[in-house]
This record gives structure tokens, sequence and C-alpha cells, in this order.
């Protein structure tokens, strides 16, 4: 059985492939679909800055995962490094482990212990482990030398900001998942004029649904102007 982690810190979130939008990253996002399903590579390491949504993968990730009927996890470890590291124990019984942050128990002697010891039960079984952090595995300042090691082992995929273009390809992506309709003139005035980082555009995004929704009326500019207008509190 895998073991029971605490209460709201398994994947619950709806990220799936499909609300991800690759653009310059599809090589990677197809390397971890295919890892999810069970083929290719069974450690990958995924790095990128934060907002790049390595987050979003590792969940789409254990979503595939267990729609196929496959025993997942995924670890937030910078939530998790405050319980004892002995919830690691028995997840070598999952078929795909997802570790995200794994810089945020960088220095912590009993976690790095036993994160390697999982790492090399997980190798034994040949469970799939994808670990995901903002620095790619030369730059992880991971103290215990033959993690550090271990973490170089595996396929190395790094995310690379979207461009413009394909933040507003983004944006009009999440927008249709909303079931909100995002005009490319709309989008651009938000990249020109507003946060450029996607998890504040997901944000507002989502409130400007809400918005929309509750004055029955469509997004436009003008409607975006005084909805902004009248809330600036919130950007």
């Amino acid at each position: 059985m895998l073991p029971q982690l605490p209460l709201g810190l398994a994947f619950t979130q709806p990220h799936s492939f499909e609300h991800y939008y690759g653009g310059a990253n599809l090589e990677a996002v197809t390397m971890l679909e295919r890892c999810a399903g069970g083929e290719g590579e069974i450690f990958l390491y995924l790095w990128g800055e934060t907002g790049t949504g390595k987050s979003h993968l590792l969940q789409a990730c254990c979503r595939k995962a267990h729609s196929l009927g496959q025993r997942v996890a995924y670890l937030p470890l910078a939530e998790l490094r405050i319980h004892p590291p002995t919830i690691l124990e028995g997840l070598e019984h999952a078929d795909l482990v997802c570790a995200d942050d794994i810089g945020a128990i960088a220095g912590n002697p009993p976690w790095e212990q036993a994160f390697f010891h999982c790492f090399n039960r997980l190798r034994e079984r040949t469970a799939r482990l994808i670990v995901a952090d903002r620095k790619s595995p030369a730059q992880l300042p991971i103290r215990l030398a033959d993690l550090h090691t271990r973490l170089t082992w595996g396929l190395t995929l790094p995310l690379k900001p979207l461009s413009d273009s394909d933040k507003l390809a983004a944006l009009q992506l999440r927008a249709r998942h909303l079931g909100l309709e995002l005009s490319p003139q709309v989008g651009q005035f938000l990249l020109t004029r507003y946060p450029r980082d996607l998890p504040s555009l997901w944000r507002l995004l989502e409130q400007l649904d809400r918005a929309t929704l509750a004055a029955k009326r469509r997004l436009t500019i003008p409607f975006l102007r005084q909805y902004l207008r009248e809330n600036p509190c919130k950007f």
C-alpha cells in the first residue's frame, strides 16, 4: 500500500496535458506524457523558472497515469518538508512518483537521506520518477553527494519561457477551457498592460470569467478597462 500523505497534499488539482500550452516546450511535454503512460524513460528531471508550469505538468502526469489505473504519488516537497521524511516510506510501490521542488529539501540532512533511499527503492522496482525544480541538477545545492549524483542520472528536460506569441496562445487556450471568449486584441491588451507571468494571468482570467458571467457581458477591451479600474487593488 502507498503511504498516507498528509491531508490536502495529494494531487487534486484539475491540471491536465490538454490545459497546458507547450509552445517551444512541446518535446519536453511529449517525453512527460510518454513517461506518465508507462513508456520511454523511467526517470526525468524537469526544470525551469517560476511560471513555466512545472507543477501543472507533474500533476498532469499523475492524472494521466491514474486514469490508466496506475498507482501515483504527487509530492509537493516545499509543503511536505515540515513533516517527518518517513512519509516517503512505501512509495516504491507506486507506478509513478512526481516530486516537485526538490531544491526545497536541500541542506536538510534527514530529508536528503530519506529521498536518496526512496530513489534507490524506486529504481530497484523500476518505478517511474519525475523530479522538478527551478534549478538544473548541476545547480542544486544538495549536500548529500550520492543523491546529487543520482539526480543527474535521468533525462533532463529544461522548460523554456514562452515567447509573447506563445503567451497569447496559452491565454486563449486557458480562456477556452474556462468557457471565456478571448480575442487576440483583448489578449494582447492584457499582455502589454498587466503582469506577464502566467500564474498572475491565470488568476486574472478566472476573475474576468466570473465578472463577465455576473455582468452577462462579453470580454471586450471597454469591459476590461472598466473592471480593472473598479478593482485596482487586485492587480
